[in-house]
């Protein structure tokens, strides 16, 4: 079976984890990049040790692990401070996501929030981001339990997604019911499919 690199983005409450859940559901193995980047924050961690080089010690817990709360107060004030984390953090991610890929045969998702904008959708084979309308995302953000000016403070972070759009292969419109984005989801599932499993035509006499 040949290995198929799928990146799945979206902004935030996009429905982007939703639609890695179905994919997982599917029988494709699915890595979060928010996973991988809580094992890189993790006491001892390559991630922790570049915190603590840009922001300091105050940036880390006293087990030595990312103080996540200390890192957002810092990166969501500041877009240069955001930058240049994102810069440190983002080739190690990548880099942790391409050793499991390597193991892996058959349908591999990435599921990841900046994959485009950190320049990473070269690496895939299809990259599909998940599209709702922002006042959309900013009220499931709040219904998830997000503070409201948090999660203002997101989105405004993300930007307005074009770089995003223009970057993937296919958008899937997360505008309307949960069953048409599953529709949508269903007949992805199927295309890749086809495309991982081998083929089946008999090679010409």
């Amino acid at each position: 079976m040949s290995r198929f690199l799928l990146g799945l983005t979206g902004g935030m409450a996009s429905g982007k984890s939703t639609v890695a859940r179905w994919l997982d559901e599917a029988g494709f193995l699915v890595v979060d990049a928010d996973r991988l980047v809580a094992e890189l924050y993790a006491p001892g961690g390559r991630g922790a040790a570049a915190v603590a080089e840009l922001f300091g010690a105050a940036a880390l817990r006293p087990d030595g692990g990312v103080d996540h709360g200390a890192v957002a107060k810092i990166v969501f004030a500041d877009a240069e401070a955001r930058r240049r984390l994102e810069a440190a953090i983002h080739p190690l991610v990548h880099q942790r996501f391409q050793e499991i890929a390597s193991l892996a045969e058959g349908v591999v998702v990435y599921e990841a929030t900046l994959l485009v904008e950190s320049g990473g959708g070269r690496f895939f084979d299809l990259v599909v981001s998940i599209e709702a309308d922002p006042a959309r995302r900013l009220r499931w953000a709040v219904e998830r339990g997000m503070d409201e000016d948090a999660a203002r403070a997101r989105l405004a972070a993300q930007g307005d997604g074009e770089a995003r759009r223009q970057g993937a292969h296919r958008v899937l419109h997360n505008g309307g019911s949960l069953a048409d984005l599953r529709r949508q989801v269903d007949a992805l599932i199927s295309e890749l499919r086809q495309k991982s499993e081998p083929s089946t035509t008999a090679p010409a006499s």
